[in-house]
């Protein structure tokens, strides 16, 4: 099971995961010409190149070894193992497709070293149903990622957001995600998302607690008016024969 962080900031609920890793299995290239790139792509395999080491690393994997990792709206670190028994930690950094045919022609990734603080885009996943929205407000999502710096240990998979409790109106800005190992690199003010009004919204419902209250606070109201009217009529009556 992966490490969570879940908090509640500002009375939206916010999570956040400890990012996955995948394995690609690769193969060393010796040569990188564009007669070898060719012959890669025609035996189905993508030509790759590691940067941010002493040297680049440049080697090739089976094009299906990818699926994993380019065809999903998650991000993932990733291990790059070649035959010789070595292995990279390092991170997407770029991918070429071909226009027609949509296959992937190249890849790029950056290596990312235990001490070294890395930037990513993170994934924003919006959960639950706004009050606004049921009111009839609409929610508008602004930044569906979130460019994210910390330690490779410290990347998060995801940043989960609840927008149960957002009425018409509001506004989650990146403030409210806790940032305890990483840190968002957008200004404070950024939004996240919010629930615009609509022709068709209404005000937003009272909170239970408020109705309750206003609900006994009306049933005391009729008891005291209740009883003040038999006391009016005895009055009423014990000043009858006064005035005879």
């Amino acid at each position: 099971m992966q490490p969570s962080n879940r908090l509640e900031v500002s009375g939206y609920l916010i999570k956040h995961l400890k990012m996955k890793s995948i394995t690609i299995n690769g193969s060393q290239r010796e040569s990188v010409g564009k007669v070898a790139t060719k012959a890669l792509r025609n035996a189905g395999k993508v030509p790759c190149v590691v940067y941010g080491g002493e040297a680049p690393i440049h080697f090739s994997a089976d094009e299906i070894a990818f699926k994993n990792l380019v065809y999903t709206p998650d991000v993932h670190t990733v291990v790059v193992a070649l035959e010789d028994g070595t292995s990279v930690e390092c991170i997407l950094q770029d991918i070429q497709f071909h226009p027609v045919s949509d296959r992937i022609l190249h890849i790029d990734f950056y290596q990312i070293f235990d001490d070294k603080p890395v930037m990513m885009e993170i994934p924003v996943r919006i959960t639950g149903n706004a009050k606004g929205v049921r009111n009839g407000g609409v929610l508008r999502i602004v930044n569906r990622k979130l460019r994210v710096k910390a330690l490779p240990a410290d990347l998060p998979d995801f940043i989960e957001a609840d927008i149960t409790e957002m009425k018409i109106g509001s506004k989650m800005y990146v403030t409210e995600v806790p940032q305890e190992n990483f840190k968002i690199m957008h200004v404070d003010n950024a939004v996240i998302c919010q629930v615009r009004t609509s022709r068709t919204a209404i005000v937003d419902e009272v909170e239970e607690d408020e109705l309750e209250e206003g609900a006994e606070g009306a049933e005391g109201a009729e008891g005291a008016a209740e009883g003040a009217a038999p006391a009016a009529e005895g009055a009423a009556q014990e000043a009858a024969p006064a005035g005879e």
